[in-house]
């Protein structure tokens, strides 16, 4: 007791987190960070700057990035972690967490030699993301990666129940479930039911997997507009398939979007897609941010029906769920929802209960209790 104020010594507590994106677009980490950094803890985001990156937001926690000169491939990697070991070996931090495989040898080498705690934040299953799953020599090595480092882990928890499990079964180790759904904003569930014009939206990374390929082949057949938020290694190919399939003027590339002006825009659209193709596990047990943000914003969702999604929307009926991304089945599920207006209405009012369960804040709560039991 100091001046008559209760303190929690477990609050003063230190703890970086490491990605490797530029901070200014990971919302799940922008999340975590001022929820821990509200509980008292000093926080410290720790990431990379691009040539492209624009300047980061004030927010309540540290935020720190790591200049490169490789971009991209196994010299990036191997860089990043070299500039990211010097910079823990420096650093001073009760816990230390990783994000993903891709930070997990220098926060596990610096954190075990500072005596801190380690934790492990699985936003994916690495090893199985399809840019990995189809090279077998560099999925050996991170298969490597993960035996050696995890198992080292104090705490670990992911994205989904799907992935929990699998993680568990694997290292025998408890695994906690943190999902990405959004900060629940009271009195922002009077969705509109007319929108003109109508557009569908994706966000997300232009990527290997997401069913981009043939969502544009698919608007061929789809009597709305197309907005792409965001960009990736697909983002030419995509653009030029745009020009060979003659739908310049039904879709539309906006770039990278900041937070703020996303949910704008998700809040505008008639449709949200989120769709991934069965090209290795992570994708497969996948439960992505877009999911949510749809949902929070009202606006039903043409989705693929790989099992998280499935539980969920059999729980709550918000989404019109796909066999795979086809062409057919994209321009199908897209067009029953802008013809079915009774079926868009009940999904849309579908939405807002599901708002009252899935939400940040009730995630936050898990999130502090791990903290909390993890520095007892």
């Amino acid at each position: 007791m100091v001046g008559g104020i209760e303190l929690n010594m477990g609050r003063l507590k230190r703890i970086v987190f490491t990605v490797t994106n530029d901070l200014t677009y990971d919302q799940r980490m922008q999340k975590i960070c001022r929820s821990l950094a509200g509980d008292g803890y000093s926080i410290e985001l720790v990431g990379r700057e691009r040539d492209f990156s624009i300047p980061l937001t004030k927010e309540p926690f540290e935020q720190t990035r790591l200049k490169c000169i490789f971009n991209k491939g196994k010299l990036f990697y191997l860089e990043y972690n070299i500039r990211l070991l010097i910079y823990l070996t420096f650093s001073q931090f009760d816990a230390a967490c990783a994000i993903d495989l891709d930070t997990i040898a220098p926060v596990c080498i610096i954190g075990k030699l500072k005596g801190s705690k380690l934790i492990y934040d699985a936003h994916e299953y690495f090893t199985e993301v399809p840019e990995v799953v189809r090279r077998p020599t560099v999925q050996k090595v991170w298969q490597w990666v993960e035996r050696t480092f995890v198992p080292k882990f104090d705490l670990l928890y992911t994205v989904s129940e799907s992935l929990a499990d699998l993680f568990h079964q694997k290292y025998n180790k408890p695994v906690s479930v943190i999902m990405n759904a959004p900060v629940l904003v009271e009195g922002a569930t009077n969705y509109p039911t007319t929108k003109n014009p109508k557009f569908i939206l994706y966000q997300g990374a232009l990527n290997e997997g997401r069913g981009l390929e043939h969502l544009i082949d698919a608007m061929k057949d789809i009597d709305c507009t197309l907005k792409l938020a965001g960009e990736g290694d697909l983002s030419e190919q995509l653009r030029n398939r745009v020009k060979a399939n003659g739908v310049e003027q039904k879709v539309t590339f906006l770039g990278f979007v900041q937070p703020n002006d996303l949910k704008q825009l998700t809040a505008e659209a008639y449709i949200g897609i989120n769709l991934v193709e069965n090209i290795g596990l992570s994708y497969y047990y996948s439960l992505s941010n877009k999911f949510f943000d749809y949902i929070h914003a009202g606006i039903p969702q043409v989705c693929i029906g790989f099992p998280e999604y499935q539980k969920l929307n059999e729980k709550y009926d918000v989404a019109v769920l796909t066999k795979d991304c086809s062409k057919n089945e994209i321009s199908v599920a897209v067009t029953r929802l802008l013809t079915d207006e009774n079926l868009y209405q009940k999904l849309q009012k579908n939405c807002e209960v599901c708002t009252r369960n899935l939400n940040w804040q009730q995630e936050e709560q898990k999130l502090l209790n791990l903290y909390e039991r993890l520095f007892r």
